[in-house]
């Protein structure tokens, strides 16, 4: 019996790579997203590797729109076995002092507590079935300190320590949750962050210890080892994959 996925952002960036590499090993995916077209295209990719998705729009800051996305899975596959808690947003890359409300606010609703209304709600069906796996996005700047970031990294070590706290809580009911924490990384709002900030970029380039930015499907190759593996073991940790970005930090 194939296994079932939900991706939240899943319509672009490391969600539709990480889809597209689960659908390759016979995962039925479940889209998530805010936009329905980059959805809908993820939806078509999946398909294309031979495994089945449905698309879900859904605002995650919005606890409703995210119990309809797990009750919608449950209703059409009757279980969850993995999740990528995958859905954020970077914000402006103006220094804190000069950020407005409207936009902390956003990152915090999106980020955080979309993290943790996904985690809830799709851990209560796992726990009940026995057990699953999800993989919570933080970044290296949940393992680190980083400028014009402050917003995104607070709610970035926020997912860092959700994941820790939700082992200690269920691990025993056979949940496994572990966080990626990736660097600089070439997808659509890291590439509209530099185009924002092309100072960054170059900046961003030379703190890293391989001299590039990571890519998508590399980042998916990671989602999915957490994912399906059977490295059952590995549990509550965050790993970095940053091309030595935060190596010396």
């Amino acid at each position: 019996m194939s296994k079932v996925a939900i991706i939240t952002g899943a319509g672009s960036g490391l969600g539709q790579s990480t889809a597209k590499k689960l659908a390759e090993k016979g995962v039925h995916i479940v889209v998530v997203d805010i936009d329905e077209e980059g959805g809908q295209e993820t939806v078509n990719l999946v398909k294309q590797a031979g495994a089945d998705a449905f698309f879900v729009k859904a605002d995650v800051s919005k606890a409703d729109e995210v119990k309809n996305y797990v009750d919608q899975t449950v209703e059409k596959y009757g279980t969850i076995d993995y999740f990528f808690n995958n859905a954020g947003i970077s914000g402006s890359g103006k220094m804190f002092l000069e950020t407005d409300v409207d936009e902390i606010n956003k990152i915090v609703e999106i980020n955080m507590l979309g993290a943790l209304y996904g985690m809830q709600y799709v851990a209560d069906v796992m726990v009940k079935n026995g057990g699953g796996a999800i993989v919570n996005m933080a970044s290296s700047a949940g393992v680190m300190g980083q400028a014009t970031v402050v917003t995104y990294s607070a709610t970035k070590h926020g997912v860092v320590g959700m994941t820790k706290s939700m082992v200690a809580e269920y691990a025993k009911d056979g949940l496994r949750v572990n966080a990626i924490a990736p660097g600089p990384t070439e997808t659509p709002m890291v590439k509209k962050y530099f185009e924002d900030n092309p100072e960054m970029k170059e900046s961003s380039e030379q703190g890293i210890p391989q001299k590039r930015l990571g890519t998508p499907e590399e980042v998916a190759e990671l989602v999915t080892f957490l994912l399906t593996s059977d490295a059952h073991y590995i549990n509550g940790d965050v790993i970095r994959i940053d091309g030595g970005f935060t190596s010396t930090k």
